[in-house]
């Protein structure tokens, strides 16, 4: 099926030949009734578009196989002077019965809806970007002084609401701070969803023992994983992020790397950047990896190295059904507290909660210890690495 926006051109092989050829709407009934005219045992070729997961969901039921080409491989493999919708489409049923169709996983109904909510999330958090944006201009057009404080909290808003205007820029000023109050709120709600997600899932409470990672966070990367078992190595996984270095060699040449292949989930890929800049501000390894990597590259490529460690230990989290080596019990019990009451769990006054031990000083130190003892342990490792024994080669880390 080659998919397109209100319909698909099917191609139907059989014994290594084209016996049908059809145009089908792409309306749920249609395409249910499509299915009904199929075997059990026929396999179903798409290319991976915006609409695929609906149709592979509503095929799914009527055949062995729902299969999902990578459309840039496809390319590269198929590519042809005449192209037509019913070559491509033809195409794809001989790729697939050759075996040398590139396949990408297709997500189950709980991967989708994550990636659904994730998506809505990241449109929210755009719109209000555009909205502060838009507020900005006007005032600055209409030479309003700079606010010194946070603009866009209940102060600020006070500030706004008496700031000297005219008219017709007072109404629209109003209308704007109106939508961004609504953003917010819809947002707010949002996370709260998210925050019971990750409650309820126990990957993303793994997750969350990691430095920097929130529920936001883990709930974004589970969405975009699905499955960790389809990825055979940390590697593989931070290449699906786009976080691993461009590659060129040829003949005989030496290997050329360059910038981050950014090829990828974006939206993942920026999180996890935030995180480490969080990440490096807490006591342990992964502070003591910026902290190198800084020293030798700069801050710029040493955060994008941290958020590449982050998928690096995000992998091995997942895949091992193990906690974060270097978590520390009594702040990741406070940590899941705060994201309770985030999800919208009652506060409890005049007893103890699970975060307790946390805010008591000698447990918080004596994890901190811990941590800090990691951290000087790796420093010591990257200065052994440096050592160059007599009569070597200097070597590089």
């Amino acid at each position: 099926m080659d998919v397109h926006r209100s319909f698909a051109q099917v191609a139907i092989l059989e014994d290594g030949r084209i016996v049908a050829e059809r145009r089908v709407e792409l309306v749920q009934e249609k395409v249910l009734t499509f299915g009904r005219m199929l075997q059990a045992d026929d396999e179903i070729v798409l290319e991976a578009t915006g609409n695929t997961a609906a149709i592979e969901r509503l095929l799914r039921p009527f055949v062995s196989r729902v299969v999902i080409a990578n459309p840039r491989m496809v390319r590269a493999i198929a590519y042809a002077r005449v192209k037509t919708d019913k070559i491509d489409a033809v195409m794809l049923a001989r790729l697939q019965a050759a075996g040398f169709l590139p396949e990408v996983w297709a997500a189950d109904d709980d991967t989708v809806r994550r990636r659904r909510q994730a998506t809505e999330r990241m449109g929210l958090l755009e719109e209000t970007v555009r909205l502060k944006s838009r507020i900005h201009a006007i005032l600055h057009a209409n030479l309003v002084p700079f606010y010194k404080g946070e603009l866009f909290g209940p102060a600020g808003q006070r500030w706004l609401a008496q700031a000297t205007l005219p008219d017709h820029e007072r109404r629209i000023l109003d209308r704007l701070v109106e939508e961004l109050r609504h953003t917010i709120d819809q947002l707010a709600a949002l996370d709260r969803e998210l925050a019971r997600l990750a409650l309820a899932d126990e990957r993303a409470v793994r997750l969350m023992t990691i430095p920097g990672i929130g529920p936001i966070v883990a709930t974004m990367v589970l969405s975009a994983i699905g499955d960790i078992s389809r990825f055979a190595s940390p590697q593989k996984l931070a290449s699906y992020f786009g976080l691993t270095p461009k590659v060129r060699q040829s003949g005989e040449s030496p290997a050329r790397h360059g910038h981050i292949s950014k090829q990828g989930n974006a939206s993942v890929r920026k999180m996890l950047v935030e995180a480490a800049w969080s990440a490096r501000t807490a006591p342990g390894p992964l502070r003591a990896f910026f902290v190198r990597v800084n020293a030798k590259r700069g801050p710029a490529a040493a955060i994008v190295a941290t958020a590449r460690k982050l998928a690096v230990l995000i992998w091995h989290v997942l895949a091992k059904g193990q906690d974060y080596a270097f978590a520390r019990p009594a702040f990741q019990a406070m940590k899941l507290r705060k994201v309770a009451l985030k999800a919208g769990a009652p506060r409890e006054y005049g007893k103890a909660g699970p975060g307790r031990d946390y805010w008591i000083k000698e447990i918080r130190q004596r994890e901190m210890e811990y941590v800090k003892r990691a951290e000087e342990a790796y420093a010591r490792m990257v200065e052994a690495w440096r050592e160059v024994p007599p009569g070597s080669k200097k070597r590089s880390c």
